[in-house]
């Protein structure tokens, strides 16, 4: 059953660039929207270096991603994805992951104040996708 579930994650990761990300700030959750990228399990998430959500990475890596859910109803299948996060300001990344809808944002790839924010899973929870869910799959 875990290669059907961690296919099904993959699916919903594919198919959804946009989610919300939550992060801690004192001592709380403190949840935004923003778009996603994938590699593997491995999310990754384009933001500005000087934000409170990289302050508050820096201080907590812990996050929690929600990714997928439309509003269609059952068997509208999301993930629940927990894990740490780490700021990259890595070249080869950022134009792994360059767009034209980028630029609304930053000058380019070589931008000082673009970063990605690379989220490893410590657990993905599948939900709604058949009789069974959740299922949950640990990246520990």
């Amino acid at each position: 059953m875990d290669n059907h579930v961690k296919e099904q994650i993959l699916k919903v990761m594919k198919d959804h660039k946009i989610g919300s990300l939550a992060t801690v700030k004192g001592n709380k959750p403190h949840a935004r929207y923003m778009s996603f990228y994938h590699d593997g399990f491995t999310l990754f998430s384009p933001t500005y270096k000087d934000t409170y959500k990289a302050e508050e990475i820096e201080a907590n890596p812990n996050v929690h991603v929600l990714l997928g859910y439309t509003g269609e109803g059952y068997e509208d299948a999301f993930i629940e994805f927990q894990g740490k996060a780490v700021i990259k300001d890595d070249i080869q990344l950022k134009e792994k992951y360059w767009s034209d809808s980028l630029s609304h944002y930053f000058k380019g790839p070589e931008d000082p104040s673009f970063i990605f924010l690379e989220l490893k899973p410590t657990t993905i929870r599948l939900m709604n996708k058949g009789d069974n869910t959740p299922y949950d799959i640990s990246f520990d």
